[in-house]
């Protein structure tokens, strides 16, 4: 079974008219309604049957059937991110403080690009098609409400579990995970109250300044990477948001924390995790806080490790297709995501990412000049011409790997 890296031009121009209105429409996670509309009426249009509402948000499962045979999942994510959007493109955002930073809205065009390529040549295959609109990825919950909605029970369980990510790397080229390494981190995200005694800022003795207990709090925290990981293990420790307090002269009764950790094990997550909590309880306790602190884990993800017999078979397809100079080798990267969820029990994963920037400002990036705007800048600005063509074409080749050939 052979495909070429050339999306006939109807397929190309119905993702890309998808991609521009999502561009230009995003959604924050949780809120993904209009983004979930077009992407089930895309999947609809290729022949689809389409399920809403999956996961208890505004998830999306299309299935097409297409004879006895395997059945592969095709993923894609709904939501935006709380990012104002400064990069001058004729369809940027017109929600004002949100954006599609990260790329999802590329992945969705690819996947529906995809699923209308294989529509158009059912011929050619056999099996099932599983296509999963997530949302609330950026909060690294959709994956899991899904699977815990009954997804593979409703719909099938797949062979083969297959998605993609944008990257600053240059478009029309994807890259592959090292053999056997991780490609990203697992984490933990930690919501925390800070309580204090709250009262006039001219008299601080007869309060218990919560801001002052989080900042220290903050400082210290950096050292668990510092001085309680070891240097060759890779652990990253970000608190992401700190609210306190309305006026300068009101001293308020509380601070909270966000935070996330990030590592490739299980066991770092968890004693990173720990010693978070130490630390916290130890600054209020420092502080004389009147009441203990409180802890939410607001969301949790493994490592994301893919297949390794199956990822290299689609690294293969991959070589075929674009050609051994156009596909790459990536290292374990920091970032994470809910994709390893639908790696459960049988079912394995490949995942790879896909070069977005364009060749000019490629090329004045290795020069010197401005760096490249990686994922959740304000200008992430995917060259879609070169980009989408690709993505669409590397997840349908990995598609019809997994899918059974017909005479």
């Amino acid at each position: 079974m052979t495909l070429t890296a050339q999306v006939p031009r109807e397929a190309l121009h119905s993702a890309l008219e998808l991609y521009l209105d999502l561009h230009a429409h995003p959604e924050l996670s949780g809120a993904e309604h209009r983004t979930a509309d077009r992407f089930a009426a895309q999947l609809a249009h290729h022949g689809c049957t389409v399920s809403r509402g999956v996961g208890g948000g505004h998830g999306v499962v299309g299935v097409l059937h297409n004879g006895p045979g395997p059945t592969v999942l095709l993923r894609a994510e709904l939501d935006a991110l709380p990012v104002p959007e400064r990069t001058g493109l004729p369809y940027a955002s017109t929600e004002p403080g949100v954006m599609h930073a990260c790329g999802h809205d590329l992945h969705l065009a690819a996947v529906a690009g995809a699923v209308g390529e294989l529509s158009r040549t059912r011929a050619r295959w056999s099996g099932n098609l599983l296509v999963v609109g997530q949302p609330a990825e950026e909060t690294l919950t959709g994956a899991r409400a899904m699977i815990d909605d009954g997804l593979y029970e409703r719909f099938g369980t797949p062979a083969v579990a297959v998605a993609q990510h944008t990257a600053p790397l240059p478009a029309g080229t994807v890259a592959h995970v090292v053999p056997g390494a991780p490609l990203m981190s697992g984490s933990t995200a930690l919501d925390v109250v800070i309580h204090g005694r709250g009262g006039h800022a001219g008299t601080p003795q007869l309060t218990v300044d919560p801001v002052l207990t989080a900042a220290a709090t903050v400082v210290r925290l950096q050292s668990v990477v510092a001085r309680e990981t070891a240097p060759a293990e890779q652990v990253v420790l970000t608190v992401g948001s700190l609210r306190a307090g309305e006026r300068a002269n009101v001293i308020p009764d509380r601070a909270e924390l966000s935070l996330c950790v990030r590592a490739f094990s299980e066991a770092a997550l968890t004693r990173v995790a720990a010693a978070v909590e130490r630390i916290v309880r130890a600054e209020c306790a420092a502080s004389a806080c009147p009441r203990d602190p409180d802890f939410t884990v607001t969301s949790r993800s493994p490592a994301l490790v893919p297949d390794e017999p199956a990822t290299a078979a689609v690294h293969r397809v991959h070589e075929e297709l674009f050609g051994p100079h156009r596909v790459g080798r990536t290292p374990a990267l920091t970032a994470t995501e809910d994709f390893p969820w639908f790696g459960t029990g049988e079912v394995r994963t490949v995942y790879w990412l896909l070069g977005v920037t364009g060749a000019q400002q490629w090329r004045a990036a290795r020069s010197g000049g401005p760096s490249v705007p990686p994922n959740h800048s304000p200008e992430f600005a995917p060259d879609v011409r070169t980009a989408l063509p690709t993505g669409i074409a590397a997840m349908a080749s990995a598609a019809l790997h997994v899918l059974k050939e017909t005479p």
